[in-house]
């Protein structure tokens, strides 16, 4: 369930959400951590975000070059995507593997830079590719082009 993504992409806290959709912090919390969720949860979730209740129920985000909101967005913003990502539909969780390894690899490689400066150098690299990373899940999230794998193999 993408219900996690869906909120922090609105830039939502469970508290807020909670609010808004008429539910316990308690029971956002249980769904996010993977337990299931009542018909009626789920309405008000979806009511809530704006969604449909089978867009809750997906299991990852993707690019949907067919939306509207992919159209508009500015080409130079299309070019980053497509050249960062490298694949026909890039995924949102894609975007979050490649920004952890970037962190991850280029701290150790600073660490490594006290003894060799092309460690450094190669760190600082990693670290600023992990900051691009997190700068376009950014973009992706504010321009909601995301799509979700499961629902294009059912079609």
């Amino acid at each position: 369930m993408i219900l996690k993504e869906l909120r922090i992409s609105r830039h939502l806290s469970q508290e807020q959400l909670a609010q808004m959709s008429g539910l316990n912090v308690r029971t956002i919390q249980r769904i996010e951590s993977g337990n299931n969720a009542s018909v009626e949860s789920l309405k008000c979730l979806a009511a809530a975000l704006e969604v449909d209740i089978s867009t809750l129920n997906q299991e990852k985000f993707m690019m949907d070059k067919k939306s509207d909101n992919w159209k508009a967005l500015p080409f130079i913003l299309k070019c980053w995507f497509v050249f960062n990502f490298l694949q026909a539909r890039p995924s949102r969780n894609s975007a979050s593997r490649i920004e952890r390894i970037g962190h991850m690899s280029g701290f150790s490689f600073c660490c490594l830079g006290i003894i060799n400066e092309a460690a450094l150098i190669g760190g600082l690299i990693m670290l600023f590719t992990a900051y691009l990373y997190h700068w376009l899940k950014f973009q992706g999230d504010k321009y909601s082009i995301w799509y979700d794998e499961k629902s294009e193999k059912g079609s």
